[in-house]
């Protein structure tokens, strides 16, 4: 078996690039590094140094194995760091991945309490569910925030925390001849701007509209709810949308809500994976989640 001890002093010398100086500055003896170099290279059947005058140079296996040591003693603090909380930087930073798609103002909202500590680092990176599940699996992120609950089997067993839900409205700028008119006139009457099919909101609207008997003029079609948003602040259709997204719009007036679609929701979930020992920050956003002490 390689022996790490040897590996750690041809690190050392191999960084300082001097065996005098590595001794003294690591208060090794200068022998005890010469022999575990001696032996380690022994061990790989190559020379790791050459002499360049008083230097140590390495040569091309040199190279090769301080690469792979590099490594190795990288994760080896960062496994320190995981188990014994000795970086507390680590602590403060919680990776999040959210779908493309989801509404600015819920993520905002649901990353509130960690903004509130100028200490905490937020990463958000956003992608497609795929993309985000599978840099969760991997460890690259604590968490994920979409819409929906995600297919999950034994060979996926995420965790989906269901953080809100919201009705879906129609929504568009104020106008009075739009007012007190029932849902289905207005459906049958106004431009639509709606999600895309791939979009659970519009799964539902499509029942919707075929069990009232209407066929609806849609002239927009969007996936992106940043983008929806921008959309129904500009056209003058109605909006197939959560309230939650057009928040400033509806408070200031420049939208207003002119009908709720029965039956109709936005499932805001934030999904993680069964960990030994998650991220502490997780606490900060989902209370009635636990980890270890």
């Amino acid at each position: 078996m390689l022996n790490y001890h040897h590996l750690r002093y041809f690190w050392i010398v191999a960084h300082e690039g001097n065996l005098t100086r590595a001794a003294r500055k690591h208060n090794i003896a200068q022998s005890a590094l010469s022999m575990q170099i001696s032996a380690l290279e022994e061990y790989l059947g190559q020379p790791l140094f050459e002499r360049a005058g008083r230097r140590l140079v390495l040569t091309e296996a040199g190279h090769i194995a301080l690469d792979f040591a590099d490594a190795i003693f990288a994760k080896g603090d960062e496994l320190l760091g995981t188990f014994g909380r000795l970086a507390e930087a680590h602590q403060k930073v919680l990776r999040v991945g959210a779908l493309a798609t989801l509404s600015r103002n819920f993520q905002v909202g649901f990353l509130r309490p960690l903004f509130a500590d100028p200490e905490i680092t937020v990463i958000v990176r956003s992608g497609t569910l795929d993309e985000l599940l599978g840099s969760l699996k991997l460890y690259d992120l604590d968490i994920v925030l979409a819409t929906g609950v995600p297919n999950r089997d034994h060979a996926t067993p995420w965790i989906v925390h269901i953080i809100d839900t919201q009705p879906v409205g129609l929504i568009g700028q104020p106008r009075s001849d739009r007012y007190q008119q029932p849902l289905e006139v207005l459906l049958q009457r106004e431009p639509l701007i709606v999600p895309s099919p791939e979009s659970t909101i519009r799964t539902g609207f499509d029942a919707l509209v075929h069990r009232l008997g209407i066929r609806p003029r849609i002239v927009a079609e969007i996936d992106d709810m940043a983008m929806m948003r921008l959309v129904a602040r500009e056209h003058n259709g109605l909006a197939v949308i959560p309230p939650i997204v057009v928040t400033d719009e509806l408070r200031s007036g420049m939208l207003v809500e002119y009908a709720e679609l029965p039956e109709l929701v936005e499932t805001f979930c934030a999904i993680t994976m069964p960990r030994r020992f998650p991220n502490p920050l997780l606490r900060l956003v989902l209370p009635g989640h636990t980890t270890p002490e």
